[in-house]
């Protein structure tokens, strides 16, 4: 008995990833699991469900952190935060550390600042 074919889409990314380095790969990957990371879990619907000004419930920094990891405690610590609307500015930093080869300490250290500055735009529209 045949089995169907995957989705067009998913047919595409299997011969992308298939033509890539081992170390694109790696990027490849954890840049999927950064944005698995983002895109499911809250997003615009858990920000529409808050009905009051909601406070960050941060999680220390553990001393030896992944930039993934970062992404994953910052977004539990920020569940009332759209993560859609910061997805441009995470993925630039993302990219600078995997891509670019850029200490994981230091954009771990933007994600942080990212995450406060998203926080008081939202903090801020409870006020006007």
């Amino acid at each position: 008995m045949t089995r169907p074919l995957p989705p067009r889409d998913e047919r595409h990314l299997t011969q992308l990833y298939r033509g890539l380095d081992e170390a694109s790969r790696l990027t490849l990957l954890r840049f999927a699991e950064f944005l698995s990371a983002t895109g499911h879990e809250g997003g615009a619907g858990a920000l529409a469900q808050v009905p009051a000004l909601a406070e960050p419930d941060l999680i220390p920094r553990p001393p030896v952190e992944s930039v993934v990891g970062a992404i994953k405690r910052l977004s539990q610590g920020y569940p009332m935060l759209d993560r859609r609307r910061m997805l441009d500015e995470t993925s630039i930093l993302m990219a600078a550390h995997v891509l670019n080869g850029r200490p994981a300490r230091d954009v771990i250290d933007e994600l942080e600042a990212l995450f406060a500055r998203h926080y008081g735009v939202y903090r801020d529209s409870f006020t006007t």
